[in-house]
């Protein structure tokens, strides 16, 4: 493989997302995204067919990172899976409270504006968010083979958990603080609790 072509195609997603997490999609140019890159038009196509094309791309690269987080807390010997949980949503916490003004999380900025601008988009979307939600079950279910949280129903307790700080997250960006995101963590608290 090209290093070159790979770091350039990175280089390209990276920039778009620092700005697209900031603006939205349908409000970001391809020429503003490769002027703050500092690649030419021709470069951008050589890689992404289309922005719908490279939205996906942006998407898929977001998952694939943040997948990877949670499957680190997995690997994580020596702690329950309650203290693997309490991990993650005090990440969420501690990441999106940093960002209540500068929104990093691409799921919380882009499932409503695209979700009916691009069904391929809101496909890739809806996969990444079902397989978070799938990684938190198995964490909860790690947690109730260790016995230290209560018999739940694992995957729509995971199912609740998230859409509640994915609400959360979206208060947090509309009323520029992290109320809704603290009560979030006590509720999930109190959910988890043996």
């Amino acid at each position: 493989m090209n290093i070159r072509h790979d770091n350039t195609r990175q280089h390209i997603l990276e920039t778009g997302h620092r700005i697209i997490a900031g603006k939205g999609f349908a409000s970001v140019g391809l020429n503003e995204i490769l002027k703050s890159a500092g690649v030419p038009k021709g470069s951008f196509y050589h890689y992404f067919e289309s922005k719908e094309q490279y939205g996906q791309a942006l998407l898929q690269e977001y998952f694939d990172h943040y997948l990877s987080s949670i499957d680190e807390l997995l690997q994580v010997e020596g702690i329950s899976g309650h203290e693997r949980l309490i991990r993650y949503w005090q990440r969420w916490l501690d990441a999106h409270c940093e960002a209540c003004t500068d929104q990093k999380c691409l799921v919380v900025k882009l499932s409503g504006e695209v979700a009916d601008l691009s069904d391929a988009m809101r496909i890739t979307l809806r996969d990444g968010t079902d397989q978070v939600v799938a990684r938190i079950t198995r964490l909860i279910e790690a947690g109730i083979s260790d016995a230290s949280l209560p018999p739940l129903e694992a995957q729509s307790t995971a199912q609740m958990l998230y859409q509640l700080w994915l609400g959360a997250s979206l208060l947090g960006k509309l009323h520029r603080n992290s109320n809704a995101l603290d009560n979030a963590m006590k509720f999930t608290q109190q959910v988890l609790a043996r």
